[in-house]
């Protein structure tokens, strides 16, 4: 019945917070809480107030709007607000794709719509004319008009109404393009052939990826990052960009693992991965105050090229063989790991197959892999104009239904309210949870046939238990092909034990999947080391934080 809205997706610390709800509940009152601390309750005013944030960095909070009922409090809605000064702390990237002609209210629909969701960062997807040129015109006079490389009509007022209004609410405008791209026609461009990738030590043959014609206007033809007279070609080119228009960092692609020698035009053998990083430190070195992330295409480079590189957090684009939950569990640890705790986010297809043709999304396959995702401490690229189904972002075959979207704003809401005990660091654990009363059949991470998963976590002083329910699962495979996973079967107060090595102070749990993901206190009891205590409802996921 009621929904609630903020101005910004983001905001700096002590920045004041306007709040929308569509309709007055009776008797209502708005609470705030930093994770299951109250910091404040109040009587509404109004549809419309605001809030100062706390001067505090970096922290997630929930604002509930609740009415005050004889047999006790009713939550009527909530939402959640990042305070944060920078959004590669806790990144939830989101994607613009069709830069065709668009009405004012068109882009205001789907800023609003991302708005809602917290995404805090917009990658452009192929707003440029040429791989090597991204540019279309001059920066005396640049062209209203260009076509893409699959030609698409593309308007320099839809890109820059876009990026204007992603900085209204907050949100950063990275651009994208290859490391390595240029089209057929790049040597009237100024490209030399000197600075090409080749398939053979006498440069006769380019590295290049076919595209079929005439849907696409031209081959991608391969360049070596790591050669300098293109990286400042490059670089010069981005000077344009960034000099028409006000895009706030770089998004870098590449196509993965090329899996054959390449070598460069004097016949020596090229290292790719490394080429990467030499390529993200020039990019850096010629825009030192710009943002910059890279792809790293199923881990490709990650390790040796970009994670020690100066990029602002950790993409990965995820393909097979890592097809299990517990290989995008084990991809966010690794990269943690490897980049000295920058936080991550993945692309991910959900429904791969079933995006071939039109029809929706299955909720149980989005929902079980945003909860292994957010639980392991990531985010998703998933969000834009429309829900990804393919690596073609422009592709939307697949729609959300209505089910789809009310719980996609909960998961987001609890991405952003959580943020601190998701995403801020701490240390992976393994506990040994137990059920008691027979109502839940447990396994430790990673997931079982027929089994809740657990996964712990200590982080800030707390024991953090993720139930994921893997309980009524047909596959273990995140991506959901075809669109055939099973709704998990709910499960209701199951007693649960728990080992524990201090007094137990409170014991609380929240869950995107019910009460707008607002914390609920449990009761609990304690003799010695064993905790008990009971757990209400789990549907997809739960999260039993421990004080």
């Amino acid at each position: 019945m009621y929904s609630i809205s903020t101005n910004k997706a983001i905001y700096a610390p002590g920045e004041t917070v306007h709040f929308t709800l569509n309709a007055m509940p009776p008797d209502g009152f708005v609470r705030y809480r930093f994770l299951n601390e109250i910091i404040s309750d109040v009587p509404l005013q109004g549809r419309s107030w605001n809030w100062q944030t706390p001067s505090t960095d970096f922290n997630g909070y929930s604002a509930e709007v609740y009415s005050r009922e004889p047999g006790g409090d009713k939550t009527q809605t909530g939402i959640a607000i990042d305070v944060s000064s920078n959004w590669s702390k806790f990144p939830r990237y989101g994607f613009l794709s069709d830069f065709g002609q668009k009405t004012t209210g068109q882009m205001d629909t789907v800023i609003a719509s991302l708005t809602r969701y917290h995404i805090n960062g917009l990658q452009f997807y192929d707003w440029h004319e040429k791989h090597h040129r991204p540019m279309s015109g001059t920066v005396a006079s640049p062209a209203n008009t260009w076509k893409d490389i699959a030609n698409r009509d593309i308007y320099k007022s839809t890109v820059q109404g876009y990026i204007d209004r992603a900085h209204q609410s907050g949100m950063q405008a990275m651009f994208y393009n290859l490391c390595y791209g240029s089209l057929a026609d790049a040597a009237a461009d100024g490209v030399q052939d000197q600075w090409y990738m080749y398939r053979d030590v006498l440069h006769t043959t380019k590295e290049r990826l076919t595209m079929a014609k005439p849907l696409f206007k031209s081959d991608i033809l391969f360049l070596d990052p790591s050669n300098v007279a293109w990286q400042q070609y490059l670089a010069d080119k981005n000077n344009e960009v960034y000099q028409v228009f006000n895009f706030d960092g770089f998004h870098v692609d590449q196509l993965g693992n090329l899996n054959r020698t390449l070598n460069r035009y004097n016949g020596e053998s090229i290292n790719l991965e490394e080429g990467f990083h030499s390529f993200l430190n020039a990019m850096k070195t010629a825009h030192p105050s710009k943002k910059l992330v890279m792809n790293a295409v199923n881990q490709y480079g990650q390790k040796v090229g970009i994670a020690e590189a100066p990029v602002d957090f950790l993409y990965t684009e995820v393909w097979e063989p890592n097809t299990g939950y517990n290989d995008i569990a084990k991809i966010l640890q690794n990269n943690f790991s490897y980049s000295g705790g920058k936080a991550s986010v993945l692309a991910g297809y959900l429904n791969y197959n079933k995006a071939g043709s039109q029809g929706t999304f299955n909720t149980p396959g989005v929902l079980l892999a945003n909860a292994v995702i957010f639980a392991f401490g990531g985010s998703h690229i998933e969000l834009g104009e429309h829900m990804l189904g393919k690596e073609y972002f422009p592709n939307n075959n697949l729609q959300m239904n209505d089910d789809l979207k009310k719980a996609m704003i909960a998961y987001y809401d609890f991405l952003t309210a959580y943020e601190n005990l998701l995403r801020d660091g701490g240390t992976y654990h393994s506990p040994t949870v137990s059920c008691i009363n027979g109502k839940m059949n447990m396994g430790a991470w990673p997931p079982q046939t027929g089994k809740v998963a657990v996964q712990g976590k200590i982080v800030r002083g707390r024991q953090v238990l993720h139930l994921i329910n893997f309980a009524n699962e047909n596959s273990f495979d995140w991506r959901d092909d075809n669109g055939t996973q099973n709704i998990p079967t709910t499960i209701t107060d199951a007693q649960l034990q728990v080992p524990v090595s201090n007094g137990v102070t409170k014991v609380w749990v929240a869950s995107p999947d019910s009460n707008f993901g607002i914390p609920k206190q449990l009761a609990f009891t304690q003799k010695g080391k064993i905790l008990r205590f009971t757990l209400p409802r789990l549907s997809y996921w739960d999260m039993v934080v421990i004080e």
